[in-house]
């Protein structure tokens, strides 16, 4: 690697990080209730179209095809003994474009080694013992790195516990950066009910290379968690990649209603507020990548789009209290 992502984020000023890769496989053809992940092996092509795309728009870091690329997550397809294969191949295919985007532009590209959740509970909540999920996370990173990902990328989580579990895992298996990210659903809060500064608060000494926001229930609550995140003091680069908006069904299929210039406007409060990592998640596109970077290089004004934000969470933010913008440096 021949950048960090902190020395991106100082060079810049920002990273941009690209858009939906789940969204993008289904466009694609891929079938409901089958392995994105197992698209690594068969439908490699596919998979380096999406990143190539997401570059082309501009994207400093694109995310690898592995959110799901866990045992527990693989038993559901009977893939569960490929793992290592499966995650490989994931870096490998963003190593590929990332490093052919760099021979074509002269500019570094990074890739995160995508993490999602295992799907199960830790217990007692749940049956999920801390030893198996701690395994679990060890083999997918070990893999991920063996292909070549410049960091792992821990995203969509809702407990603390399980991420502090695939944080442990990870660094028993490499030496790679970690970033985590958590999806904030209800009222400012994870599915379990963590907010933004319970997540720095827990976390922050966990010397990661980011903590942020993504996915979540839509735009206004993601971006106020991730201005909490970002305000709150630890001294981590923040990472905020909200959803294109709400899904709603159209004919027999989920159709995201957030527009490019929705996110972008996003993109650039959230760089006004501090975070340092920006991008887009569920039902984005390289277009809304493409203005992204538009507006935060500062080629066109930003979009006179506004969010309201949810009273409830909002008040998480209030409690944080205004201030001011601040670059954090080292580490």
């Amino acid at each position: 690697m021949t950048a960090t992502l902190r020395d991106l984020v100082m060079s810049k000023g920002y990273v941009v990080a690209d858009g939906a890769m789940g969204t993008q496989l289904f466009a694609a053809g891929l079938s409901a209730g089958w392995s994105p992940e197992e698209w690594n092996l068969s439908h490699p092509d596919e998979i380096r179209a999406i990143h190539r795309g997401y570059l082309q728009a501009g994207a400093d870091l694109i995310v690898t095809n592995s959110f799901g690329g866990n045992c527990f997550r693989q038993s559901l397809h009977g893939f569960e003994h490929r793992v290592g294969e499966l995650n490989q191949a994931a870096a490998q295919i963003g190593r590929l474009e990332a490093d052919a985007e760099t021979q074509r532009s002269g500019r570094p590209v990074l890739v995160a080694g995508s993490m999602g959740p295992t799907g199960e509970l830790l217990a007692p909540l749940g049956t999920m013992e801390v030893g198996a999920c701690e395994t679990a996370f060890a083999e997918q990173a070990a893999a991920l790195a063996a292909g070549g990902a410049d960091l792992l990328w821990i995203e969509t989580m809702s407990a603390l516990d399980e991420i502090e579990a695939a944080v442990r895992g990870a660094r028993s298996a490499c030496d790679l950066p970690i970033a985590a990210t958590m999806s904030f659903d209800t009222a400012g809060r994870t599915m379990m009910g963590v907010t933004g500064r319970e997540l720095v608060e827990r976390l922050g000494a966990l010397e990661l290379a980011a903590l942020g926001a993504n996915c979540g229930n839509n735009v206004p609550d993601t971006e106020a968690a991730v201005i909490v995140i970002a305000n709150v003091g630890s001294g981590t680069l923040t990472v905020s990649k909200p959803n294109a908006g709400v899904p709603h069904w159209h004919g027999d299929g989920l159709v995201y209603d957030g527009t490019p210039e929705l996110l972008a406007a996003h993109a650039h409060r959230a760089h006004i507020a501090g975070v340092d990592v920006i991008g887009s998640c569920c039902g984005s596109t390289p277009a809304h990548t493409e203005r992204i970077v538009s507006v935060l290089a500062g080629d066109e004004p930003p979009p006179s789009v506004e969010v309201v934000l949810n009273p409830k969470t909002a008040l998480d933010e209030r409690l944080v209290g205004r201030r001011p913008r601040r670059r954090r440096r080292g580490g």
